[in-house]
């Protein structure tokens, strides 16, 4: 062992070196990263209608090239699963990460290509493991192993030559033989798609294991976590995995679950550390924990573009490069990737918090905000407003969902949050004023809907019982895996479908 660590410390320190790097040359690694995307891929169907050929600058790609979302990909991705080569990317495309994504019910499949596998994917787990090591360098965190809860599908054939599941199951499949010396489950279990029946499984047989560290989606791994501490009776993680040390988390905001995950895991060396992957890529990761925000992550085969986001409605809108951007500007973020994804508008929407290095905050998605009456609220502004009504009120939050109750003849409009918490407030009627006026507070547009109840009424809040939201996810067949509440609609989907459940 500590041969491995030897090894592992000397990996690291050259990462290290070359992370360093970009930090301090970022718009010219962002330069060189576009002209390699466009060289390898010069001479595909996609290159060759695009002139890629001839491009060598910014303004000269975001001329030739349209901006794209997942409608525009669906005839490329039909023609991909039916084996068409170089079409989007050079060779052939065997791997897809299904998704049922968080714009809309229909499943989305993504292109995953052997070079976004080994220059995306497992290099920003890799990246977050020589971070992690940089801020803590005690870790004993490479004397056991990691658990990962793995998604919801496995992997499944579309042909002989092409499959697809979660990300988290076409990663498992495709990586590195020695994963399985630091990684639990064994593949076999991570990949079961009963989510239920994968709890026990995972829970038989990785409590006699050292696990120095977890990593996945927040709110499936608290019911991961009750689940196992049901099954053996202890009080908190620690004590059925006394060398736990971190959690590598991502997929949601961990702002609901925080206090959650003090309880359930309550050593105060208990470090936790966000990442920012999807389907599409790997883009940014923690690298100080007394920072909220995540390092982006800017030589992994991704080109970055941004939209300031009250644009990122119109597909004619100009993009900014990442030499053009501005701190504290709410920006749609637009990918290019060696996937094979052209100027993709991924549907997420980031702040910068700094340049040099250049970090960000996730502040929402393009689709996903309540303006039903111009008040433009956005997820940054509602985990803002619930953290403090949390706090306000000694109240934890499980799972929430938000979206607008519409004027009728006699009644003015509000907004409804339907929420279930892990604790209930002191008082719900002193949650719902600070809830209000912290929105208020961050967004001027929703306190001028406000301003004297004269468009929008004060915020109702229906509190379901819990297990609810589970129940939701359970009907729709999206136990576990990236699948995602959506925290704010501009309808009453969810909304409605939640409070059905809940008067069941």
């Amino acid at each position: 062992m500590p041969v491995i660590s030897s090894v592992i410390k000397w990996l690291n320190t050259k990462r290290l070196h070359q992370i360093d790097l970009f930090k301090n040359h970022p718009v010219e690694i962002q330069q060189e990263t576009l002209k390699r995307l466009l060289h390898d891929s010069r001479n595909t169907v996609w290159g060759k209608e695009h002139g890629y050929a001839g491009i060598s600058t910014h303004a000269q790609y975001r001329n030739n090239v349209p901006l794209q979302d997942y409608e525009d990909l669906i005839p490329y991705v039909d023609r991909l699963r039916a084996g068409e080569k170089d079409l989007l990317w050079p060779g052939e495309v065997k791997w897809f990460a299904k998704s049922s994504g968080t714009t809309s019910t229909k499943s989305k499949f993504i292109p995953v290509t052997g070079e976004a596998l080994v220059h995306t994917h497992f290099r920003g787990a890799k990246d977050c493991l020589a971070l992690y090591t940089a801020i803590n360098p005690s870790t004993r965190i490479f004397l056991g192993k990691g658990l990962t809860l793995g998604g919801s599908h496995q992997v499944n054939n579309f042909s002989n030559s092409s499959f697809y599941g979660d990300l988290s199951a076409v990663l498992i499949e495709n990586a590195p033989f020695y994963t399985d010396l630091i990684r639990t489950p064994p593949a076999r279990i991570a990949l079961i798609e009963d989510f239920e029946e994968k709890m026990r499984m995972i829970t038989r047989t990785t409590v006699g294991t050292n696990v120095t560290s977890i990593s996945g989606v927040p709110s499936w791994y608290l019911v991961l976590i009750r689940h196992i501490l049901r099954e053996t009776g202890k009080t908190n993680l620690h004590e059925v995995w006394p060398n736990l040390e971190v959690f590598f988390h991502g997929g949601v905001s961990f702002t609901p679950y925080r206090e959650q995950y003090r309880r359930l895991l309550p050593d105060p060396d208990m470090r936790f550390m966000e990442t920012y992957n999807a389907s599409e890529g790997f883009f940014a990761i923690q690298d100080d924990l007394s920072d909220s925000s995540m390092l982006l992550m800017l030589d992994y085969g991704v080109y970055y573009e941004f939209i300031p986001a009250d644009r990122a409605g119109n597909k004619d809108s100009a993009t900014l490069s990442l030499g053009e951007v501005e701190t504290g500007v709410n920006y749609a973020m637009v990918i290019s990737t060696d996937g094979g994804l052209w100027r993709y508008v991924i549907g997420d929407t980031v702040v910068f918090t700094s340049l040099f290095p250049h970090k960000i905050k996730i502040s929402g998605r393009t689709r996903h905000f309540i303006n039903a009456f111009g008040e433009e609220v956005i997820i940054d502004n509602a985990e803002k407003a619930l953290e403090k009504a949390c706090l306000a009120t000694d109240a934890h939050i499980a799972e929430y969902t938000a979206g607008p109750v519409y004027m009728g003849n006699d009644t003015k409009g509000s907004h409804e949050w339907v929420i279930e918490f892990d604790k209930n407030p002191d008082s719900l009627d002193h949650f719902t004023e600070i809830l209000d006026a912290t929105l208020k507070s961050v967004n001027s547009d929703y306190e001028a809907k406000r301003y004297k109840d004269l468009t929008l009424a004060k915020p109702i809040v229906k509190v379901v019982p819990q297990g609810t939201f589970y129940k939701w996810f359970k009907e729709k067949n999206k136990l576990g895996g990236q699948n995602k509440m959506p925290r704010l609609s501009n309808d009453r989907e969810y909304i409605e479908g939640v409070l059905k459940i809940a008067e069941m």
